[in-house]
């Protein structure tokens, strides 16, 4: 029997396959390079191959007759790529080498498009599955989205893993760990990448971080916990203005107040803990002390004990061209990040993250995952404290990340999970990579949904070194792209430098045509300002 691969598709695509004979099998596995793969229906398929109408006596077309959903889809034989896929004589079901890997992606956004981009590079990887993921996920091909899988249904989830041979799981947001996705995964011996429920604390609750870093020594910001409002104001007015209000829990991004005046700062306590805008996300209150200084985003892999720290990203939270009006989820990244020198990573890992690591290990909760501490390079001292973690690769940063990761990201991965870090060294790409975050006018607040969005294709061709990651698109009627989210596509590009990263990108958003889409203009100016100070 030939060698071949098969890869899902959708049900107008035709296929291609090595077939000199009529026989069925069992479908357990798409292969890589999907190509518009969002599947109606993904339970066990019977295959059909024809021996006649063969092309060039090697290929023939296929039939899938998909059980879960009585309708047929078109399923594609890839060429082997190296892989060795061989069907079985015994049982007729298509059997990969047990080095190899399937993935799962849990997620929808930008950060998930951005982790499937890379674990479809992987040369370890055989397939990329996304749940829910969205269209442009799945019309780029980086991934097969399985959009009715209930990911928050963790049972469900563990039957797809174990239907579909998944190997690695790979939990892209911080709800899912937080509410303990990972622990029933890692119970049923599914490989997962993302922290426990426990250790998801660290961002799920800013109040459990704070007495962390209290209780072994972490810089961080002073800071006070309330749940009383006139409390939390008698301290705002004791601390004065400018002063930083968080909701405790998680608020999707958007429960962090900058406060300049203190009436912003009793505003910002009044929509929280009366109000109750964030639920019980804001139930609690820290108030913070204002750090003055730059901000810089650290990440770094973590296996319960060992830290491999990850390259330098920066990114752009206010919505505003120069760093004006509300905060956001980022509206923009670069990597790296000059202020982050070698030096300053090397006190970050000995003064923040090892002594994270360590803490939560002797608190009984060992962390798997990826650390991302919000960082505060103080402008009085020049060193870095800790603003807040985050249990999850960053949204823009995992963009800028993933462009100039040149590893098998699904082996490294893979090593977190079986605690063996310690024998993995990372490559990036030398060049500068950068994302601008294109969203839906009037984001953060409210926005329009399924506004039209042209020129998608033309603008990802303006430049081989620019990719655009989706974050919330979708289709409408016709098969056109509609902005479906606050922030809908990252367009990104890589670069020798910061100018050359920029300009790609900046002249791929000129081809895009999405009237009702804002971005900044200004993504990046830091590392210019660096740049060019270092130059003079």
């Amino acid at each position: 029997m030939p060698c071949f691969l098969l890869a899902v598709l959708t049900a107008e695509e035709r296929v291609m396959a090595c077939a000199s004979q009529s026989i069925k099998v069992s479908l357990r596995f798409g292969a890589k390079a999907f190509r518009k793969s969002c599947v109606p229906g993904y339970l066990k398929s019977t295959v059909s191959f024809p021996a006649s109408q063969t092309l060039n006596g090697r290929y023939s077309s296929i039939r899938v007759e998909d059980r879960a959903y009585g309708s047929n889809l078109t399923v594609g034989a890839l060429k082997d790529r190296g892989l060795n896929a061989t069907l079985s004589s015994t049982n007729g079901s298509l059997k990969v080498p047990e080095e190899r890997v399937t993935v799962l992606v849990i997620g929808g956004g930008g950060r998930e498009h951005a982790l499937c981009y890379a674990l479809e590079r992987s040369p370890s990887c055989d397939a990329v599955f996304c749940a829910p993921g969205n269209s442009g996920i799945a019309q780029s091909g980086d991934a097969t989205c399985i959009p009715d899988l209930d990911t928050t249904n963790s049972e469900a989830v563990i039957s797809f893993c174990r239907n579909w041979g998944v190997g690695l799981v790979v939990v892209g947001p911080e709800a899912p760990l937080v509410a303990g996705l990972a622990n029933d995964l890692v119970k049923a011996g599914i490989p997962t990448f993302g922290p426990s429920s426990e250790a998801a604390a660290l961002e799920g609750s800013k109040d459990f971080m704070k007495k962390l870093c209290d209780k072994y020594n972490i810089p961080t910001a002073k800071y006070r916990t309330f749940t009383n409002p006139a409390d939390a104001k008698q301290y705002v007015k004791d601390q004065g203005a400018p002063i930083v209000v968080k909701a405790d829990g998680l608020a999707a991004g958007k429960g962090v107040v900058v406060a300049m005046t203190l009436g912003e700062a009793f505003e910002a306590i009044d929509t929280m803990l009366v109000e109750g805008s964030f639920g019980s996300a804001g139930s609690r209150v820290i108030i913070e002390e204002f750090l003055e200084g730059e901000e810089a985003s650290f990440f770094a892999l973590v296996d319960g004990e060992t830290a491999l720290p990850l390259e330098s990203a920066q990114d752009h939270k206010r919505v505003g061209d120069g760093d004006v009006g509300p905060n956001t989820g980022g509206m923009g990244a670069y990597s790296p990040a000059p202020i982050v020198t070698e030096e300053l990573k090397k006190k970050v890992m000995e003064s923040i993250i090892l002594p994270t690591v360590e803490a939560m290990a002797a608190e009984g909760c060992k962390f798997v995952g990826v650390l991302y501490a919000g960082l505060m390079i103080e402008k009085k001292s020049g060193l870095p404290k800790l603003i807040e973690y985050n249990v999850r690769f960053g949204d823009p940063e995992c963009q800028v990340l993933m462009m100039r990761l040149e590893s098998d990201l699904a082996q490294v991965l893979l090593a977190a999970c079986r605690g063996e870090l310690g024998k993995v060294s990372l490559t990036w790409s030398p060049e500068l990579a950068t994302v601008v975050v294109m969203a839906s006018e009037g984001y953060p607040g409210a926005y329009k949904k399924g506004t039209l969005i042209k020129n998608l294709d033309e603008a990802e061709q303006v430049s081989p070194a620019v990719k655009i990651f989706h974050a919330g698109t979708a289709f409408d009627t016709d098969g056109n792209f509609v902005a479906a989210g606050g922030r809908v596509l990252g367009v990104t590009a890589k670069g020798k430098d910061i100018e050359e990263a920029r300009a790609k990108a900046y002249d791929a958003l000129d081809v895009v045509d999405w009237p009702e889409g804002f971005y900044r203009h200004d993504i990046g100016w830091r590392a210019l300002k660096h740049r060019h100070m270092a130059a003079h």
